[in-house]
């Protein structure tokens, strides 16, 4: 179990119920960042008396300095701000921001020689190469907390090796409009675009998982994550969340891992291992559940997990743009400017206009984000 944390996104759902996992077990909390909701943020310092908070907004920092001057608690603010709060305080930081904005920090962090508890899948949808080769070099662990990725890392340890490996099978549930055809969807309201059927979440992810976007990041993650091809993950959709994701190995043995589907699980075993903790999560009752289902993927009906697996084979800029989209895209529809249906839509221009092949640099993949930002707040009125 790891001595201390840092927590980066601490105001969003992920990052609360990491707040609440630690507090569990008594594992104390250095340092926490949010953006503008400098309440919440005054709320958790004052409960968790963190040595450093970081506001991501100036100005919300700038309140949130007054708001904590009687605490002696360190106030910072930006970039800068999130990265000294991934860095400079625990060993261990939880990478809970939404988005690209977690790649520069969780790279600083990994120089340091942190372990990562990665929830923010962005970072290897943008940058995997790179930073799963940093990891490497600086003897960083990269410990993931989506429940299909931990689901997957805890499949891999209970073998032993990856040598043995044929296949991942990546579950989802399909989401709130599973079954139902693009034309039926296309007006979707962010209201019931966020009636995730099973997770409580926030509500990006919820709409990624809605269009099933999450899912194909979570493609890539486990691409970068457990060194495989794009053929060798098998995406299936499981409505009961119950087996988070499979291993398939060459000798035909399936190794799978279940629980209910609560964060608090993945989150605790990314603080705990290689030990494991008492939950206040219960297992399965598999006799009230009754039965497991399994469908493919219906590919013309999620465009977006076909863009995302078409783009994790094209390598290159293709993902970095293609999430970058992704983040302003659902951001618009969120505040009704964008209809559900033109989501998958603009994300396939901006690739197809912006998407380059090669081996890129961190600066190219930067300059490739904020390109794809600007092709969709400038073009999107046309769809």
């Amino acid at each position: 179990m790891v001595d201390s944390i840092s927590v980066l996104g601490s105001t969003g759902s992920v990052g609360v119920q990491t707040l609440d996992v630690a507090e569990r077990l008594n594992i104390p909390v250095k340092a926490i960042s949010g953006n503008k909701n400098i309440k919440l943020l005054e709320q958790l310092a004052r409960r968790f008396n963190p040595e450093f908070v970081c506001a991501y907004d100036e100005d919300a920092a700038k309140n949130l300095k007054i708001a904590l001057a009687d605490t002696g608690i360190k106030v910072g603010s930006g970039l800068s701000g999130l990265t000294d709060c991934a860095c400079a305080y625990a060993p261990c930081v939880v990478t809970a921001v939404s988005g690209s904005i977690g790649l520069i920090p969780t790279l600083a962090a990994i120089d340091e020689g942190h372990r990562i508890a990665l929830a923010n899948k962005e970072t290897l949808v943008c940058g995997g190469e790179i930073v799963m080769r940093r990891a490497a070099e600086k003897g960083a662990e990269i410990i993931p907390v989506d429940s299909e990725h931990s689901a997957i890392f805890q499949c891999l340890e209970a073998q032993g090796t990856e040598k043995a490996l044929k296949r991942i099978l990546l579950t989802g549930s399909g989401g709130p409009f599973r079954g139902r055809s693009r034309e039926e969807t296309r007006n979707a309201t962010p209201a019931m675009a966020v009636a995730h059927p099973n997770w409580n979440m926030g509500a990006k992810i919820s709409v990624d998982s809605a269009t099933m976007m999450n899912k194909g990041l979570e493609f890539i993650e486990a691409m970068h994550l457990f060194s495989v091809t794009p053929d060798e993950i098998k995406v299936i959709i499981h409505p009961e969340s119950i087996i988070h994701s499979m291993v398939e190995y060459f000798d035909g043995c399936v190794i799978a891992q279940l629980g209910v589907p609560d964060m608090a699980l993945p989150i605790q075993y990314a603080l705990t291992y290689p030990e494991r903790a008492r939950c206040a999560a219960s297992a399965p009752d598999f006799t009230a559940i009754g039965k497991f289902t399994f469908f493919e993927p219906d590919l013309e009906k999620t465009p977006c997990l076909a863009l995302a697996m078409d783009c994790a084979r094209r390598k290159g800029t293709a993902a970095a743009v293609m999430s970058a989209a992704n983040e302003e895209a659902v951001a618009l529809f969120l505040k009704e400017e964008l209809c559900f249906g033109a989501i998958s839509d603009i994300i396939a221009a901006a690739v197809q206009k912006l998407a380059v092949s090669g081996t890129p640099t961190l600066d190219v993949l930067q300059d490739a984000d904020e390109a794809a930002r600007c092709f969709v707040r400038e073009n999107y009125s046309q769809y």
